[in-house]
């Protein structure tokens, strides 16, 4: 079965954290998860001869290639390392969606993509600060008696 690989090309420190944070959930991903952190003032050329070793490390079959922003630098580097492989590149990478993909990661790539754009647009949310999603609420009206009292 193939196993499709991951790379992160990402503004540094970024993908290596993101990287890292994969490794912790899943200690088993590391041959199918590169990182690139694309270094203040290093030229483009540099990053993109980087991706390409990266990429051809990884030696897969197919490659999903996350970056953070779309028109920055690393996604640029990105656009152009996919242009002779079997790869799909998704921007806007968040640890949802890598978590997501690493979790599939032995799906075909196109259902890998889908299952990592879901994950991390899934994993963006407003989150109420006035009801923890881990804690008991009381009932209104179950109220302390002295509850109205200073």
């Amino acid at each position: 079965m193939s196993t499709t690989s991951i790379l992160i090309i990402a503004h540094a420190p970024l993908a290596h954290a993101l990287r890292e944070c994969a490794l912790h959930v899943f200690p088993d991903c590391g041959d199918n998860v590169a990182a690139l952190d694309v270094q203040p003032n290093q030229p483009p050329e540099e990053s993109l001869a980087q991706a390409r070793i990266m990429l051809q490390q990884l030696g897969a079959d197919s490659t999903l290639v996350l970056t953070d922003v779309f028109g920055a630098t690393p996604c640029n580097v990105a656009q152009r390392v996919i242009e002779s492989v079997r790869s799909r590149l998704v921007t806007g990478v968040n640890l949802p969606m890598l978590l997501r993909a690493v979790s599939y990661r032995h799906e075909p790539l196109d259902a890998v993509v889908t299952r990592a754009v879901v994950g991390g647009t899934q994993g963006v949310m407003q989150v109420a600060i006035s009801a923890p999603q881990n804690q008991n609420t009381r009932n209104r009206h179950d109220q302390d008696t002295y509850d109205h009292q200073q």
